[in-house]
């Protein structure tokens, strides 16, 4: 049996209509149930719904077996896990973005305000730049708008919020998409398993990306 952690939302929906194109349906997974576990024994998968930050933390420990995580999570906090396929879903950019026509004071530590405070670091690092890090949770695009921060770091999608609060992407750090993700000892010691939903997993993929 394969434990499988799930990001509760629409992604999550998305990637197990994935998984069950790829032939490990679950039909109790969409029902309208407040369950969080749902098995299907003759496929030999049991799924379950956790918070997308969470996901990568249910398989480092083992909990889950298999799991599905952004790539921005990977990155930000570095777990120690196998990253086997992007599934190509939920896309979008990491960036720093700042107020129209911004232009960084070469002579003052530049502030940026985000959530991903180690891949800010890492980026400004890889440029040899010190930034002084602000750590904030939600709203963020505010933080340049009353002078908190020069900068912010974070995911950008369209562009439409930065837009519409007079802010603008002005570098790209990463791409950023889900990804399958697996447990180390699981990798290991099931892993004729893991390595046959990967494959049909990347099947499933390369068939819609040769529709497009």
């Amino acid at each position: 049996m394969l434990n499988i952690a799930l990001p509760k939302g629409r992604l999550g929906e998305k990637v197990y209509a994935l998984f069950a194109e790829a032939g490990y349906e679950c039909p109790a997974v969409l029902s309208k149930s407040r369950k969080l576990i749902f098995e299907n024994s003759e496929k030999g998968v049991r799924y379950f719904w956790v918070k997308p930050s969470d996901v990568a933390i249910y398989v480092e420990r083992g909990a889950a077996d298999l799991g599905v995580a952004g790539k921005d999570i990977i990155e930000e906090y570095q777990p120690n896990i196998y990253e086997l396929l992007d599934l190509k879903m939920g896309k979008c950019r990491m960036c720093v973005a700042a107020k129209r026509g911004f232009r960084e004071d070469p002579d003052r530590t530049l502030r940026a305000a985000t959530k991903f405070k180690h891949i800010a670091t890492r980026y400004y690092a890889s440029r040899s730049k010190d930034i002084d890090i602000i750590e904030l949770n939600g709203s963020i695009e505010i933080a340049p708008i009353l002078g908190l921060s020069d900068v912010i770091v974070d995911i950008v999608e369209t562009g439409t919020t930065l837009y519409e609060n007079d802010l603008e992407p002005i570098e790209d750090i990463m791409p950023i998409s889900a990804r399958l993700v697996a447990n180390n000892s699981a990798f290991r010691f099931k892993n004729a398993e893991v390595e046959q939903l990967t494959q049909q997993l990347a099947d499933v993929i390369a068939r819609k990306d040769a529709t497009i």
